[in-house]
């Protein structure tokens, strides 16, 4: 009788031992099945973000271009004036056209002569630094880590 339970006793813990093994190998499969699905999303992810930066770039280079043939237009089309201009009018308005095109300010522009830099308005004491001044505040720092 005692080779019977022996006989049992194995065959149960061969039973274990066999459902053990089939757990972990189905376990495992599913693991292995789990991280292909992951690299496959993974991989679908960069193709979007790969196919989303070449329509970035391209937006741009476009942008780009149309920007080129905007200002080549802009040139053509103040060319084009300046010369009619010239054929229309008088010498002094077809010269006056040009100087304004080509970005050249007049130097008897009273406007321009009458600009000043900015003033300090804050207010403050007779005889003390404006707020505006480079060392303005600096002596109060410098008591403050005494």
């Amino acid at each position: 009788m005692h080779s019977t339970s022996v006989l049992i006793l194995v065959g149960i813990f061969g039973m274990i031992l066999g459902a053990l093994l089939s757990y972990l190998a189905v376990r495992g499969r599913t693991s292995v099945d789990r991280t292909q699905e992951l690299e496959l999303r993974l991989k679908e992810a960069n193709d979007k973000l790969e196919d989303f930066q070449l329509q970035v770039n391209e937006h741009f280079d476009q942008t780009s271009q149309l920007v080129h043939n905007l200002t080549e237009s802009y040139k053509e089309i103040h060319e084009y004036l300046s010369n009619s201009a010239l054929r229309l009018s008088s010498q002094d308005i077809g010269r006056q056209m040009l100087e304004a095109g080509s970005g050249k300010l007049k130097d008897d522009d009273k406007q321009l002569q009458e600009m000043e830099p900015p003033k300090d308005w804050a207010p403050k004491e007779p005889g003390a630094k404006g707020t505006l001044a480079e060392d303005y505040g600096l002596e109060k720092e410098a008591h403050a880590g005494s």
